[in-house]
């Protein structure tokens, strides 16, 4: 059967800002369809309508069924789509997001394709980890000791605040049932802070795999750009959510505490900011949208959509 649609594909302008979108929705053992602007979400307990376009990132877990026109529908809202394993802890694949513009992808890979200036932005991301010390004459090697040593610091200050114990971060890929508590609680909140720094990337219009810490993967620039907020906020919700639960239903419970701290901390308006302060530095940061142009390498950029007539000479 053959049904056609009434609903008009929404004009970016009209969608929701990045940053004022709710971070992240997780479902599993459910069919997703379309009812206008909404996806249905249905399963065994009812029916959702949740609007489209004020998620940032979908999580789709085991037992999710998608029909075509809801897949239409994330697309043209701009919201990011991610497969993921059980309780969210693995990525399989994931769909484009909102921004049509390449600007800040034309920046990113200028930047990385030049030693000097992706080792300036490496700097400027270890700088807003070390905001009261100078690091703009530090080594790559130098920084990375003094990330490595920042970090474990942070596990042991976490393990002994909450009384949880501690050794040390190993995890099983293929196996996250085999993983201690604590270990679970950080693989859990580690992934969905890659998640919504995924989302955040992709809807300004980056590119996920150009990073400049990490490299050789297609997701580098989001590790590169998570790692900006372990410290303050995955790693510390993985160490709360284990003192107060143990390990009772640990990844569930640690992905809902996640997302009220996003909520709480405005995280998804931070990452705007920073992701266009690493960027774009002090350049304008106001974004044009979906906008084409020409490229010329003696008269610049031109206008998309003329008709352009071949120059001919006197003599012709």
């Amino acid at each position: 059967m053959k049904v056609e649609a009434s609903y008009k594909k929404p004009d970016l302008t009209e969608l929701g800002r990045t940053e004022d979108r709710i971070t992240f929705l997780y479902l599993e053992h459910a069919k997703l369809y379309r009812k206008d602007g909404a996806v249905e979400v249905r399963d065994e307990e009812g029916i959702v309508y949740v609007p489209a376009a004020i998620i940032s990132v979908l999580l789709l877990g085991p037992g999710v069924d998608v029909t075509h026109r809801a897949m239409e529908l994330m697309g043209d809202s701009g919201m990011a789509v991610v497969w993921v394993g059980e309780q969210g802890v693995r990525q399989y694949a994931h769909g484009r997001a909102l921004n049509r513009s390449s600007r800040l992808l034309e920046a990113q890979a200028k930047l990385v394709s030049n030693v000097r200036s992706r080792v300036a932005v490496a700097r400027k991301m270890y700088q807003l980890r070390f905001p009261d010390e100078d690091v703009t004459k530090l080594t790559m090697e130098e920084m990375r000791g003094k990330e490595g040593a920042r970090v474990r610091r942070v596990y042991r200050e976490q393990a002994k605040k909450t009384g949880v114990k501690w050794s040390k971060r190993e995890y099983k890929v293929d196996d996250f049932e085999s993983g201690t508590p604590i270990n679970k609680a950080l693989t859990a909140a580690h992934q969905a802070l890659y998640g919504l720094s995924y989302s955040v990337i992709v809807a300004l219009g980056a590119s996920p795999g150009l990073g400049f810490i990490h490299t050789g993967h297609d997701l580098a620039f989001v590790y590169d750009f998570a790692d900006l907020y372990k410290a303050d906020i995955s790693i510390p919700i993985a160490f709360e959510t284990v003192a107060k639960y143990g390990d009772d239903d640990i990844a569930s419970r640690t992905r809902h505490a996640m997302r009220d701290k996003f909520r709480e901390t405005k995280l998804i308006k931070q990452m705007v900011v920073d992701l266009k302060h690493l960027l774009l530095g002090d350049a304008d940061q106001d974004q044009d949208i979906d906008v084409m142009n020409l490229w010329d390498d003696k008269l610049g950029l031109q206008k998309f959509g003329v008709q352009y007539h071949e120059q001919q000479s006197d003599e012709e």
